[in-house]
């Protein structure tokens, strides 16, 4: 063929020899990808080794040649903040006679657990837009204030929204297997729909998981931590003694079938417990990221 276009076009001897070299070479580099390039390269500004604080609900690669999704943990923050706006709303829409008591839906933990996730939840979203707004673009006054949302996150993630949430799921499943009168009366049922009972009671652990795997948050220092936790335990407990001061009744029915010292204990085990639930956060996600970090740091080790 080569010999074919040299006397086509009257291209001299050294041409032929320089198309002849060109098409070795060619052949050369289709072996080359062949064998080494069977996967496709990835798209422009991909990073194999995503940073721990990127933010993507799962890693994932390329693998044998197609490509996987990415889940971006801020769609999943925005999808879990109008949950509990929704779940909010329908609770506060329902006309119940413990509503109308003194105290209200405040004088329940599952209702103050639910305001404390949509405003974690919300901190989260507000948080993803100012990085998204100042990104490539940010002064030294909005990287403070930045990091001021991401200390004031963190903070809430770790003191309130983990060990409140926890506590409330596990106390609630726990009373109601056991015992659903002590909590949770058969007479609510004509009240509160059974998804809305799951939205306040069961998908709370579901979410905080969620947002623990797919954000590194910070710890306080243990002792600040706990000190923090305990005294929110401690000021639930003394709200509840003074709505039973005012109205006379309990909050919860438990409260109304043990003694005055049984209940001091009960209440000294609970603000233990919910101290528990915080280790255990900060265990679980010291646990997630480290096994994140050493699984990137031996990804890219392999890819080097």
């Amino acid at each position: 063929m080569l010999v074919t276009m040299a006397t086509s076009y009257n291209l001299p001897t050294h041409c032929l020899c320089s198309l002849a070299h060109i098409r070795r070479h060619c052949q050369h580099l289709a072996r080359f990808r062949a064998t080494h390039c069977s996967s496709p390269p990835p798209p422009r500004g991909f990073n194999n080794s995503i940073p721990l604080s990127t933010g993507y609900f799962l890693r994932r690669k390329y693998d044998g040649g197609r490509k996987m999704a990415l889940i971006p943990s801020q769609i999943l923050r925005v999808a879990i903040l109008l949950s509990y706006f929704s779940i909010l709303c329908n609770y506060k829409a329902i006309d119940m006679p413990a509503h109308q008591t003194y105290g209200g839906s405040w004088k329940f933990l599952t209702f103050i657990d639910l305001v404390i996730q949509a405003v974690f939840f919300g901190v989260c979203v507000l948080t993803d837009l100012s990085s998204l707004l100042t990104k490539g673009s940010a002064s030294m006054e909005q990287e403070r204030q930045l990091k001021k949302l991401i200390g004031l996150r963190d903070w809430m993630m770790a003191v309130l929204a983990f060990p409140v949430g926890v506590f409330v799921v596990t106390m609630f499943w726990a009373l109601y297997l056991y015992d659903r009168d002590l909590v949770y009366p058969r007479l609510l049922d004509n009240f509160i729909p059974q998804w809305l009972n799951h939205g306040m009671h069961t998908t709370v652990l579901p979410f905080i998981i969620i947002e623990m795997r797919t954000t590194h948050h910070r710890y306080p220092s243990r002792s600040c931590g706990l000190l923090a936790v305990c005294t929110f335990a401690v000021g639930y407990v003394v709200w509840m003694c003074w709505v039973h001061s005012v109205t006379g009744v309990w909050v919860y029915p438990l409260l109304e079938y043990i003694g005055q010292t049984a209940r001091v204990l009960f209440f000294i085990c609970l603000t233990a417990l919910i101290s528990v639930y915080y280790i255990l956060g900060e265990i679980l996600n010291n646990y997630i990221w480290d096994s994140l970090k050493s699984s990137l740091e031996s990804d890219k080790a392999k890819t080097e």
